[in-house]
């Protein structure tokens, strides 16, 4: 069958913080009416953050959101059995999904942590070392969502209590023993070597197998430095404004839009820029009518 603007299919693939959801207070509000619109005509929005899969399991169900997943930034994608039936030969089993992952496991990056700690005398705790309420005063969160973002899989992350000098010490041994290092803020997060774009690209691979009639067309939306890959690697990126922090550049000169609002009135407002700069070549839904007391 030949590939026309009907069988084009929308993949839409977004961060979570700063992005759907707002910076300061996590409401996905603003685009409720659009993700309803979405799910109605089919269109997957796979979500794809550094939170662990307890995280993401627990927002899907406050968003509805039934499609598949992106977890630890970029470290595995996660099918749901219940729109993908066939196990894709590079992936596993794991419960309701099909699991992909892209790094060694927890276990890998925790056996180094130990390897570092005789290695080095800096000052610094990690969150298998820690209760989940030291976690929770660290982080800000919850018990309950410090319990989940315990639960990683894929990587580790550092409390760091010494000195940046100290830092760029460890991380070089790090690197060398083949770790990825991903330092922000307090935290330093010990993982392997996966970004969101490589998942974005294995993500639209199964889409296509599974649905051969059709040429999924991807959107990517983020507002931060980790989002760059997958920003880099979709067909057509949103980058949204962010209220606290300069947007990230990009080497692509077209296919990107930056919006002019944040959080989820931004993510909105870059969905609706590609559907209807698009909407000739890629089908899409009516937009929702936007509530002028929600902007």
């Amino acid at each position: 069958m030949p590939i026309t603007a009907a069988t084009r299919q929308w993949l839409i693939v977004s961060d979570l913080d700063g992005s759907l959801l707002d910076h300061h207070n996590y409401s996905f509000a603003a685009a409720e009416p659009l993700l309803a619109v979405l799910a109605q005509a089919g269109v997957d929005v796979a979500l794809c953050t550094s939170k662990t899969r307890a995280e993401v399991t627990v927002l899907r169900e406050k968003l509805g959101n039934a499609s598949p997943f992106i977890v630890e930034n970029g470290a595995a994608v996660y099918l749901p059995k219940s729109s993908f039936p066939t196990c894709p030969a590079d992936a596993t089993d794991a419960g309701d999904y099909w699991l992909r992952s892209f790094c060694e496991p927890r276990s890998h990056w925790l056996a180094l942590v130990e390897r570092l700690k005789q290695h080095s005398d800096a000052d610094f705790t990690h969150f298998a070392a820690m209760s989940t309420a030291e976690v929770a005063a660290a982080t800000g969160l919850s018990l309950a969502e410090a319990g989940q973002a315990c639960q990683r899989e894929f990587g580790e992350p550092l409390l760091w209590r010494d000195s940046e000098e100290k830092l760029a010490q460890v991380s070089d041994w790090l690197r060398q023993q083949g770790a990825t290092v991903l330092a922000g803020g307090r935290f330093v997060h010990v993982c392997g070597d996966a970004d969101k774009g490589q998942a974005l690209k294995w993500l639209a691979q199964q889409c296509a197998q599974r649905e051969p009639d059709k040429q999924f067309i991807t959107m990517a939306l983020g507002d931060s430095g980790n989002d760059v890959a997958m920003l880099e690697a979709a067909d057509f990126a949103v980058v949204i404004r962010s209220p606290v922090k300069a947007p990230p550049e990009l080497r692509r000169q077209e296919g990107a839009y930056f919006t002019r609002d944040c959080g989820p009135v931004g993510w909105v407002e870059g969905v609706g820029h590609w559907f209807s700069t698009l909407r000739n070549e890629v089908p899409a839904p009516p937009l929702p009518v936007r509530d002028q007391n929600n902007t």
